[in-house]
């Protein structure tokens, strides 16, 4: 179905009816990369209008990034990457223009591995994940796209290019916060790499005071080297009474599990204010996590001088 009919605009082409994540993620980057000002969506299987297409996506059955032609359903598909995970349009499409989406080869990289490559398997009938808890599913990209889809009952009543023009401008927002973030994250993660090798003592790293980063951002950058047992730096908010806060966090030992390379002294876990002070001897401690991830103060030598016991226990 013809959505618009614009004069010197672009035509972004995929199939009509139904739609899913691959389809959608696709004419989202698709947007992103010519601007919506820029550009028609047409839904539909028929042939003759297929051919009008500047861009084609999931329909065709054809695939050639030359000619803007992004199908996978041909029955030899449209290749595979080197981990095995098969190509679907959304793949397709970023390969040739996730970079200029992105503004750099490392975005583009990231967002492949932490979003693309999810998506494509999971349109491919690749299973990506396991299921730890019977019944328990995971709700994620795929199944908030299908929300968007008309159920059984509103088909009659509701327009389903309507509908899918909504997946796309959601797909579209979701495409350029994750771009944003992982530039943010990029920058910081290197600061952070800066530091570590900077670092004498690669067991306590401290970042500066200037920088003020997220628990994750910091442990997820640690994991990669061996040393590190803990990292002291500010809060991203000050502390209930105006002052500043302080975190000692421990640092996982993988990306795969929450557990610590070494958790803060049990004695000190889930005891606040005097409570933690008494324990310790530090008089700005302020708060120890009951598992021993985390504990915080009002200051950064409190911080520091809380990580080094940390490390003598």
């Amino acid at each position: 179905m013809k959505l618009s009919t614009v004069m010197n605009k672009k035509r972004i082409i995929t199939h009509d009816s139904g739609f899913h994540t691959d389809d959608v993620f696709a004419v989202a980057t698709l947007l992103l990369y010519l601007g919506d000002k820029k550009a028609e969506i047409i839904r539909t299987r028929d042939e003759d209008i297929i051919k009008t297409g500047d861009y084609v996506v999931d329909v065709g059955m054809v695939y050639d990034p030359n000619k803007n032609l992004f199908d996978h359903h041909q029955k030899e598909g449209a290749g595979k990457r080197e981990n095995g995970i098969p190509y679907a349009s959304f793949g397709l499409v970023w390969k040739k223009f996730g970079v200029e989406v992105s503004g750099s080869k490392e975005i583009a990289e990231a967002i492949e591995k932490k979003i693309v490559q999810y998506l494509d398997a999971g349109d491919n009938g690749v299973n990506t994940y396991q299921e730890l808890f019977t019944g328990v599913m995971t709700y994620d990209v795929h199944q908030i796209v299908n929300s968007f889809e008309p159920t059984w009952k509103e088909l009659k009543d509701v327009d389903i290019d309507k509908k899918f023009l909504e997946a796309v401008s959601f797909a579209r927002g979701l495409l350029k916060r994750e771009i944003e973030k992982t530039k943010d994250w990029i920058e910081a993660e290197n600061i952070a790499r800066g530091i570590y090798k900077k670092t004498e003592d690669k067991r306590l790293i401290i970042l500066d005071e200037e920088n003020v980063y997220g628990r994750v951002l910091i442990t997820y950058t640690l994991i990669n080297f061996p040393e590190p047992v803990y990292a002291v730096f500010r809060k991203e908010t000050s502390y209930e009474d105006g002052q500043e806060s302080w975190q000692v966090v421990a640092i996982n030992k993988s990306k795969g599990t929450y557990e610590s390379r070494k958790p803060l002294p049990e004695n000190w876990r889930g005891l606040r204010d005097n409570d933690l002070v008494r324990v310790t001897g530090v008089n700005d401690a302020t708060f120890c996590h009951n598992s021993g991830f985390m504990c915080m103060t009002k200051s950064k030598e409190g911080a520091v001088k809380l990580a080094k016991m940390a490390l003598e226990a």
